[in-house]
């Protein structure tokens, strides 16, 4: 029975490495011409253009910018969401707020672009005259919506995770109950939001669809909301669904966006853990 749970537990990290092999396997040919700093630092993607130019970064820039404001969005909601549920909300309704989170958390990805696309955006288009059909803020938005399950789960599992005593000990002090939250609770449960918020940064740094509908397909390095912006998965979808010959060099860039977004959806999930990992040592 051992070997069985340990053969169980090794499948997780031999798919990971053969994920892993295979990127650095299908990349390896494109940095023999292009050097890494290029491909990093660069300021141009156009893999299909007469003259390629592979310049990742306004890539990375697309995929910050719309997590960013997915963010800004998912962050301040989601808290104040866990806050209510966490240290308000009466045993009933916490029960029928967390069933609608865990339904809007089970939505496919795919409503989600085709809203932001088809719902907010001509919403957006009546308060900002001239806003493209395709732009950053309507994809970041609707993936804010689409976390905030994401963030007010972990941070609702964090504030509960703080010793009743904590919260005694204020009151007994004469603090009232949102006195109590904000500066015993909230302080004593930073790590495990920080943790929920690295999380959902991962998990909209990998979303797809919600940008391949509504953010558009124009990589720039300007930060404007306002305007179309290509991230890393959307880039690899088009390039990938556009029938790229196997064995070129865009085919190969695509192995290296690839890498790349691996490589850092994986240093969050790993930042993440460690932080969630804080958070059960200080319970036991």
């Amino acid at each position: 029975m051992e070997r069985v749970l340990l053969a169980c537990a090794t499948v997780p990290l031999l798919v990971t490495a053969a994920i892993l092999a295979v990127l650095v396997a299908g990349s390896a040919p494109l940095f023999r011409d292009v050097a890494p700093a290029d491909f990093l630092l660069g300021a141009v993607w156009a893999p299909l253009a007469g003259e390629p130019r592979y310049g990742v970064l306004p890539l990375v820039a697309g995929t910050l910018l719309v997590a960013a404001l997915a963010l800004l969005i998912a962050v301040p909601a989601g808290l104040l969401a866990a806050v209510w549920l966490s240290e308000y909300a009466p045993r009933r309704v916490r029960r029928v707020a967390r069933g609608a989170l865990e339904f809007l958390a089970g939505v496919p990805t795919v409503v989600f672009g085709a809203a932001a696309l088809l719902l907010l955006t001509p919403l957006l288009q009546r308060c900002l005259p001239g806003l493209p059909d395709l732009n950053a803020l309507s994809a970041g938005i609707v993936m804010g919506i689409m976390i905030l399950p994401m963030v007010s789960s972990l941070s609702e599992e964090a504030l509960q995770g703080v010793p009743r005593g904590l919260r005694e000990a204020a009151f007994a002090l004469g603090a009232t109950r949102l006195q109590a939250t904000l500066r015993v609770v909230l302080p004593a449960a930073r790590a495990g939001i920080a943790a929920a918020v690295v999380l959902a940064m991962a998990r909209a740094v990998g979303e797809t669809m919600i940008v391949a509908l509504a953010a558009g397909r124009q990589p720039s390095l300007a930060a404007n909301p306002l305007a179309p912006v290509e991230t890393m998965t959307a880039q690899v979808l088009q390039v990938g669904l556009g029938g790229v010959a196997a064995g070129t060099a865009a085919w190969h860039a695509l192995f290296a966006v690839g890498l790349l977004l691996f490589a850092g959806t994986f240093g969050l999930n790993v930042i993440g853990a460690w932080l969630r990992g804080r958070v059960r040592e200080g319970r036991s």
